[in-house]
């Protein structure tokens, strides 16, 4: 596979591309041996959404981290932030397979350094591209002495954990009726695990794993995949709707009248909750944010700090 069908993959965060015919097995795997070597660490975390794809490749790139020595933890089906967590609780480089909102026919590969430290252009993806490259050629290095282990590990439970302790003392919460749109991502998975113990009642739509999103794309910043969301809020006097997209580690909100809440009011109000507990703090918000989020971290004693992603 020539650098220029890899120059179609690799974007600035992340590999993404349709499958077979712009990522597949091959490429994969020898990702997953380029990894293994700029990571240089014994262990690394695996997980995937649920695209049918994601077995097939996520395999593949298990194998090419072993083939380098390094040992392979399979955490299954996740969220992407939970394998983030993970590569927090384990300290390891972590690696998700999923494109996200996009739709079925994609998926893609998001990288991170142990304590979840991102893996951009800049920061290793580009170093992780031209190895790849090499062993795509035939130049690449030579299989380690020792192949790694493959194990399997399931911490959603601790992720759970992990969550809920952000909202404090349940006994302090007020009971809301909440109805989570998970569009047949992995939010089917996650939120209902992460609901457990908390004083709200929760109704899931499209809660069942699908890769082929047979309700609408998992794409909520789209106001047409919200419709299903909005009608249910309304029909059921539900004080919160959640929009999740395909591998739920970005959420929409819909008030109790079924109206969109924009992102920029909802990282303000983060912010705002963040800075009551933790005074003086950095806030990092992304480009699309309006300027209103830079100015609620300012006025909450915060410190703001503008990112690309």
């Amino acid at each position: 596979m020539a650098m220029a069908s890899l120059d179609e993959v690799f974007k600035a965060y992340d590999v993404r591309g349709t499958v077979p015919d712009q990522l597949n097995g091959e490429l994969c795997r020898a990702v997953g041996a380029a990894f293994a070597r700029f990571a240089a660490s014994p262990q690394v975390l695996i997980a995937r959404d649920m695209r049918e794809s994601g077995v097939e490749l996520s395999a593949a790139f298990a194998d090419g981290v072993m083939s380098q020595g390094a040992d392979v933890v399979d955490l299954g089906l996740a969220s992407t932030d939970l394998l983030y967590f993970a590569s927090g609780q384990l300290d390891s480089p972590g690696v998700m397979f999923t494109a996200s909102h996009n739709p079925a026919k994609y998926n893609g590969i998001k990288m991170c350094l142990s304590g979840a430290r991102p893996v951009g252009q800049d920061t290793g993806l580009a170093e992780i591209k031209s190895e790849a490259a090499a062993i795509l050629a035939g130049g690449g290095p030579p299989p380690a002495a020792k192949k790694g282990q493959l194990s399997h590990r399931d911490v959603l439970s601790d992720y759970a954990v992990h969550v809920r302790q952000f909202a404090g003392d349940p006994a302090s919460l007020k009971p809301l009726q909440v109805v989570a749109d998970t569009a047949n991502g992995m939010g089917g998975l996650v939120v209902p695990k992460v609901f457990e113990g908390m004083p709200f009642g929760l109704e899931v739509l499209y809660g069942e794993l699908d890769g082929s999103f047979p309700n609408h794309p998992a794409d909520p910043i789209q106001v047409a995949n919200l419709r299903d969301l909005q009608a249910k809020v309304r029909e059921t006097g539900a004080d919160l709707g959640l929009a999740f997209d395909g591998d739920a580690d970005r959420v929409f909100l819909v008030d109790e009248k079924g109206q969109p809440v924009s992102g920029s009011t909802t990282t303000a109000m983060l912010a705002s909750e963040m800075l009551r507990t933790h005074p003086g703090e950095t806030i990092i918000y992304n480009l699309i944010c309006s300027k209103a989020v830079p100015e609620t971290i300012l006025e909450e004693g915060g410190k703001p700090v503008r990112t690309r992603v």
